[in-house]
C-alpha cells in the first residue's frame, strides 16, 4: 500500500507526464485552432483501459476520451503502433475531434498503458469548410468518419487527402504522434523506475484515492432527489431535456430520461459525450482538487435511453451535440444543485474556402454564484479553449477584426452580477462560406435563488439578424456580428441593492 506521500508524488508525476503531452502537441501543432486556441487534450491510461490522469484542458474531450481507448482496449498492441479514430459512435465525439491512441511498453516487453491525444482538426471533409455544418442530417454530411485503425504514414495520406488543407491535417496528426510518444515514454521511465508491480499498485492507488474522495464530497451532500428542466434551441423548434437527479450514500444518479427523442439535425449526443458534460459538472461541484482520474467517475451513473437526444443511435448527425447539447447537460445538472447559468454555448463559428478552414469557440458570461460576480468573457462549461488572438487571425485568415470587446451590462443583476458576454465582429476580405452553431438565442440563461437571466446572444449580418443555426456566403466586405450572451445572477436583486 502507498503511503501518502509516496501517493501524491505517483498523482504528481502523472499529472506532470499528461501536462508535458499537451505542451508537446500544441507546440508541434500547425493549425492555429491548436497552437493558438489549444483547442486539446492528452491523457494517460494504465493497461486496462482506465483513465488515470488527464491534463486541465478540455472538458468534453477528457470526459468521453476513456471510451475511446475502450474502442481499441482489445486489438493486439505492439511498440510503435499507434490507433487513430473519430467515430462518434465507436470512441469519438464529434468528426472533427480525432484521437490517437499510442500503448507504451516496459522496456523488458509488458503492456503498461496508452498515451492518448484529441484535437479538435480545422476542417474533416464535409461539404462545408471547417466542419461544422449547421444543418446536416446524418454522420456522412459532416466528414470523414474514422474507425478504430492502426495509424501509419500510408493510413495518414489516405484520411488526409479526403480534407481540405491536407498539409495542415498531416502536422497536426504528427504533433498528436509527437505528444503520445512523449506520454508513453514518460510511462516507460516511471515503470524503470519504480518497477512494474510498484507502478500498477500507485495507479490503481491514485484511482482508489480519487473515488474515494469523490465520495466522501458526495456524501457530505443532503440525500435528495433533485429535477430540472432546459430546451435545446432546435431550428424547428425547442427540444426538452429532463434531469433527475438523486443522491445518496457517496452516489450519484443522474437519470435523463424523458428528454427529446433523437434529432432529424444534429443536436444529438453519443452517450458519451453526455457522460462527459455529466462528469464536468459533478467536478465542478464537488473538488477541482481531486485528480483527474477515471477513480473519481466511479461513484456517478449516468441514464439516457437509447434513441434520444442524448444517446442517439449510430449514424446519427452530432456535430452540434458534441458543443452544443453537453453544454445544457452541464446546465441541467449545475441547474438542479442550485447554481446560477453561464452562456450556455460556445458560439461555434467556422469560415473558409478552398484555401483555408476557420473555426473558433467564443467566450460569454459565465453564471453568478453565491459568494461573488461571474467572470465575464471566459469560455463557460465544456469548452477550456483560449481565444485566437487578434494578431494572430488577422495574419492567418483572409479577415479584420473591426470589434472585439465586452458586451457591457449583459449580465444578469443579482446579489452577485453574472458575467458579461463578448461582442465579435469580423469583416471578410474576400468571399467565403460561414457556419454558425449557437445557442441561448431564444432562452437566455437563467438566474438563481432570485438571480435575473443573463442576456440572449444574438448575430447579425451586416447587421441583419441570423437564426442561431445558420450557414450562408459571406461577400468580400461584409461583416459578422457575434455578442454572445451573459451569465445568470445570483440572489435577489434587492438584497444587493440594501
Amino acid at each position: 500500500m502507498l503511503d501518502p506521500i509516496e501517493l501524491q508524488v505517483v498523482s504528481g508525476a502523472l499529472r506532470a507526464a499528461c501536462e508535458e503531452m499537451g505542451v508537446v502537441l500544441i507546440r508541434a501543432a500547425h493549425s492555429s485552432n491548436i497552437k493558438e486556441r489549444r483547442d486539446a487534450s492528452t491523457a494517460l491510461f494504465d493497461a486496462d483501459g482506465e483513465m488515470v490522469m488527464q491534463a486541465e484542458h478540455i472538458p468534453v474531450h477528457l470526459g468521453a476520451m476513456p471510451a475511446a481507448v475502450l474502442a481499441v482496449l482489445g486489438e493486439d498492441h505492439a511498440p510503435g503502433v499507434s490507433w487513430i479514430l473519430n467515430d462518434p459512435f465507436a470512441g469519438g465525439t464529434h468528426l472533427p475531434d480525432i484521437t490517437v491512441i499510442t500503448p507504451a511498453f516496459a522496456s523488458d516487453g509488458p503492456l503498461i498503458g496508452f498515451a492518448a491525444s484529441r484535437a479538435h482538426h480545422a476542417d474533416v471533409g464535409a461539404r462545408v469548410p471547417g466542419s461544422m455544418p449547421a444543418d446536416s442530417r446524418s454522420l456522412d454530411e459532416e466528414g470523414v468518419v474514422i474507425a478504430p485503425r492502426p495509424i501509419d504514414q500510408h493510413t495518414i495520406d489516405a484520411i488526409v487527402a479526403q480534407m481540405r488543407q491536407p498539409q495542415e491535417r498531416r502536422a497536426d496528426l504528427r504533433a498528436q504522434l509527437a505528444a503520445n510518444r512523449t506520454g508513453t515514454a514518460r510511462l516507460g521511465e516511471l515503470a524503470e523506475r519504480v518497477g512494474l508491480e510498484r507502478l500498477r499498485e500507485a495507479t490503481d492507488a491514485v484511482l482508489d484515492y480519487s473515488e474515494r474522495r469523490t465520495r466522501a464530497c458526495l456524501a457530505a451532500l443532503p440525500k435528495a432527489t433533485l429535477e430540472a428542466e432546459d430546451v435545446l434551441e432546435a431550428a424547428e423548434g425547442d427540444l426538452r431535456l429532463r434531469l433527475r437527479a438523486a443522491i445518496g450514500g457517496g452516489q450519484l444518479l443522474l437519470d435523463f430520461t424523458g428528454s427529446a427523442p433523437q434529432h432529424e439535425g444534429n443536436l444529438n449526443c453519443p452517450l458519451a459525450v453526455t457522460r462527459s458534460a455529466c462528469l464536468f459538472a459533478v467536478r465542478a461541484l464537488t473538488d477541482p482538487d481531486i485528480p483527474a482520474s477515471a477513480g473519481a467517475h466511479r461513484p456517478i451513473e449516468v441514464r439516457a435511453p437509447a434513441g434520444t437526444v442524448l444517446n442517439a443511435r449510430a449514424g446519427a448527425a452530432v456535430a452540434a451535440g458534441n458543443v452544443e447539447t453537453s453544454s445544457r447537460v452541464a446546465d441541467l445538472v449545475l441547474s438542479a444543485f442550485g447554481r446560477a447559468q453561464g452562456q450556455g454555448t460556445m458560439n461555434n463559428l467556422t469560415l473558409g474556402d478552398a484555401s483555408f478552414s476557420y473555426y473558433e469557440t467564443l467566450g460569454g458570461g459565465q453564471g453568478a454564484c453565491d459568494d461573488a460576480d461571474g467572470p465575464s468573457g471566459v469560455h463557460v462549461a465544456m469548452s477550456n479553449t483560449l481565444n485566437t488572438p487578434i494578431e494572430a487571425l488577422e495574419r492567418e485568415f483572409p479577415l479584420r477584426v473591426v470589434v472585439y470587446a465586452l458586451r457591457a451590462g449583459s449580465g444578469g443583476e443579482g446579489r452577485h452580477r453574472g458575467g458579461d458576454g463578448v461582442v465579435r465582429e469580423l469583416e471578410a476580405l474576400r468571399e467565403m462560406t460561414f457556419s454558425l452553431i449557437a445557442e441561448r438565442r431564444r432562452h437566455p440563461p437563467r438566474g438563481a435563488a432570485g438571480g435575473r437571466p443573463g442576456a440572449r446572444g444574438r448575430d447579425l449580418l451586416d447587421g441583419v439578424p441570423l437564426p442561431g443555426k445558420a450557414t450562408g456566403t459571406m461577400r468580400q466586405g461584409q461583416r459578422l456580428r457575434i455578442e454572445t450572451p451573459g451569465g445568470g445572477g445570483f440572489g435577489d436583486v434587492q438584497s444587493a441593492e440594501a
